[in-house]
């Protein structure tokens, strides 16, 4: 055994990847495949004692997030949700809200332009995770407002940020008509928006 050279264990140094990339002062993130947005709303249908939440989620998401050296938000940051592609179990509930609720006819996207970031180190890593609340302009049905997500990061080796973030607001904040179907007794006035994102740095 004497002068033969050890292989090394197996899931030993031998087998590792490379070190992760050192962390960067800003970045500029592109929205990638397998991120979608969805609404939550309760409901209460007739002759049922139980609620029921209504969900519709769109994987049409489309923007870019771009964070500057000092943790500022880069002017040309914006999401952008096609409403039109929204979809839940229900055909007559996916086309009342279309037509009725959200008017996508006139209205078919949802905006939301970020103006501050917390919660984000000022060096972007690539590993590990974070929570974050990220506030902006939000846009729907025609009128803007200003509401904050709340969400986690998780940064990969491979150059992305992983996660999801959700905030709350009633029909009313957008001038939204609650759904009103056959049999349904009740719709509280909370609409609760999760959006599942995974960004590429670029």
């Amino acid at each position: 055994f004497f002068g033969i050279a050890q292989a090394p264990p197996a899931g030993g140094p031998g087998r590792q990847g490379p070190p992760p990339s050192p962390p960067t002062a800003g970045a500029h993130l592109e929205i990638a495949d397998g991120s979608s947005a969805s609404y939550r709303v309760t409901e209460q249908f007739v002759g049922i004692n139980f609620p029921n939440d209504a969900i519709g989620t769109s994987s049409t998401v489309t923007g870019s997030l771009a964070i500057a050296a000092d943790g500022s938000i880069a002017a040309g940051s914006k999401l952008t949700i096609d409403l039109r592609n929204l979809k839940s179990d229900q055909d007559q509930r996916d086309g009342y809200v279309r037509n009725r609720v959200l008017e996508t006819g006139k209205f078919p996207l949802a905006q939301f332009v970020p103006t501050k970031i917390t919660g984000l180190p000022l060096m972007i890593p690539t590993q590990g995770q974070t929570g974050f609340e990220l506030t902006g302009n939000m846009t729907i049905h025609g009128v803007t407002k200003e509401v904050t997500f709340q969400g986690i990061a998780t940064f990969g080796r491979d150059s992305t940020v992983a996660g999801r973030a959700k905030t709350t607001f009633n029909f009313g904040t957008f001038g939204l008509a609650a759904t009103t179907l056959a049999r349904l007794l009740r719709v509280d006035d909370k609409i609760e928006l999760d959006i599942v994102y995974r960004f590429k740095q670029s």
